[in-house]
């Protein structure tokens, strides 16, 4: 089993929606069996919320289900992750503060992925109020980091694991 975790600030806005984008993409290739995603945030102060209304909207606009998306904390214990995916540079710093330095090599950013991306850190709609250019980069990045996960993994549409 491949496992991928997406990390915001408040686990209500940009890694819920990734979870949610990623999830579908996986479903979509048959490989449910195979990566197990989930998301947290950095912070506190949303735990045990449901999404952000605008996160919702884009996902439903979009029909992407958002089912059981609620809000954790990122804890040391994430490090079990094989993919630990932040939104932007100040979420890889926190979480790299809370990881044990070994555990590095496994912290991303997820427009790391988007090669030709101007931007590496997806902006807080939170802040900005713009979910559709969010939903856009991370549809984005979220497609380029399944395919790195599907090569790096030798996985094909509905194969197990490591096979």
């Amino acid at each position: 089993m491949v496992s991928v975790l997406f990390v915001c600030l408040g686990n209500i806005c940009r890694s819920p929606m990734a979870e949610a984008i990623f999830r579908a993409k996986v479903e979509e290739e048959n490989l449910d069996e195979t990566i197990e995603v989930d998301s947290a945030g950095t912070g506190d102060w949303h735990v045990g919320k449901k999404p952000h209304e605008g996160t919702l909207a884009i996902l439903r606009e979009h029909n992407i289900k958002s089912d059981g998306l609620v809000a954790r904390q990122f804890h040391v214990e994430d490090k079990k992750y094989d993919y630990i995916v932040a939104m932007d540079a100040s979420n890889e710093q926190n979480m790299k503060d809370i990881l044990d330095l070994d555990d590095h090599g496994k912290v991303f950013k997820l427009l790391d992925f988007v090669d030709d991306s101007p931007d590496k850190d997806v902006p807080d709609p939170y802040y900005t109020g713009n979910f559709q250019e969010v939903y856009e980069l991370v549809e984005s990045g979220c497609s380029r980091l399944l395919n790195t996960i599907k090569k790096d993994n030798h996985l094909k549409e509905g194969n197990t694991y490591g096979k």
